[in-house]
């Protein structure tokens, strides 16, 4: 048994008129065992990397009464290709010898704390809920600031 150790950092920029949120840095450090195929490798990590921040940014369910209102991918706002960001992997390779190859597998550590504290440095405001709406990161300016939303 062997264990996959990563840490992911993000820089960002919030308008605090609007509330938005916008990655300008995301780097994306693995440590892999012994890297078998770099370039594919590096593919999880851009694949993991933007499934994060859909699932920290965008991706939620909505029910009504109990009834889920996004239920399929045309109510649904999850990301695409369109929506992908410039990722930095770093690859630190470290052969583990109870793996075969020295390999280990890769995850998706540290996604969302990463964005969350970015927000948190920019800002000042701890957000807890996901997804991490414009809206709600307006909210949370507005409370520390002592004013409520206009």
């Amino acid at each position: 048994m062997t264990y996959t150790w990563g840490c992911h950092g993000v820089e960002v920029e919030v308008d605090t008129q609007t509330g938005q949120v916008e990655i300008v840095r995301y780097v994306a450090a693995h440590e892999v065992g012994r890297a078998i195929n770099p370039l594919l490798l590096k593919g999880q990590i851009y694949g993991a990397a933007l499934q994060g921040v859909g699932f920290a940014l965008a991706e939620e369910m909505i029910y009504d009464q109990g009834k889920l209102l996004n239920a399929n991918f045309r109510d649904y706002k999850m990301l695409t290709a369109m929506d992908a960001l410039p990722v930095e992997p770093i690859i630190v390779e470290d052969p583990d010898a109870a793996s075969p190859y020295g390999a280990k597998g890769i995850g998706e550590p540290g996604l969302v704390p990463a964005i969350a504290n970015a927000i948190y440095d920019a800002v000042g405001v701890r957000m807890r809920k996901l997804p991490i709406k414009s809206e709600a990161v307006l909210a949370a300016i507005f409370e520390k600031a002592g004013r409520g939303v206009r």
